[in-house]
């Protein structure tokens, strides 16, 4: 039927895939945020969380609870670079949900959380676009060749979505275009 989309098929191993490299991205922004609110540990929860699934756990409340919880930290934020460090943690949690359906808007369960990492070092910068162009480019490297295959499988990312969305975007683009060999 038009304005369906087709399923696509993700294993456990390609969820754990793509949350250990959002965990990983994620990561790298938690003292950013810790900097602004060094006594909420939610976002680090939430990371810990992540992989914790990437490494072997079940997808249970616990997962869900923590990226909730991560969003609620980013609402406490006092900086707009400490928020945006929230919400990738929250997107590493959420990355072990990324729904299997072929809708351009999934790539950012897979990519968010790295574009959220760079825009929050941009922010610290300040607005120094090199800085987040660094931290894709910290992220390609992290991708593994099931995280560039999971991520070929979806339509290219959508337009909108502000910088993040930009960053997306350009990150996208970069996955895309590897030639990985596994």
């Amino acid at each position: 039927m038009t304005g369906e989309a087709s399923e696509i098929v993700l294993s456990k191993q390609d969820l754990r895939e793509v949350t250990a490299f959002a965990a990983a991205c994620a990561e790298v922004a938690l003292g950013i945020f810790e900097a602004d609110q060094p006594d909420d540990s939610r976002p680090r929860d939430a990371v810990g969380a992540a992989w914790e699934f990437a490494r072997g756990g079940e997808r249970r409340k616990s997962l869900r609870d923590t990226a909730s919880a991560a969003l609620k930290a980013a609402k406490s934020a006092d900086t707009a670079a400490a928020r945006e460090a929230a919400w990738a943690a929250m997107s590493a949690a959420g990355a072990a949900y990324l729904h299997p359906l072929a809708k351009a808007t999934q790539v950012k369960h897979i990519l968010g959380a790295a574009a959220y990492a760079a825009r929050a070092a941009e922010l610290v910068a300040p607005d120094d676009r090199s800085v987040a162009a660094e931290q894709l480019e910290h992220s390609v490297h992290r991708a593994t060749p099931v995280v560039v295959d999971v991520l070929k499988r979806f339509p290219a990312a959508p337009g909108g979505g502000g910088r993040v969305g930009e960053l997306i975007r350009l990150l996208d683009a970069d996955l895309r275009s590897l030639t990985l060999i596994e």
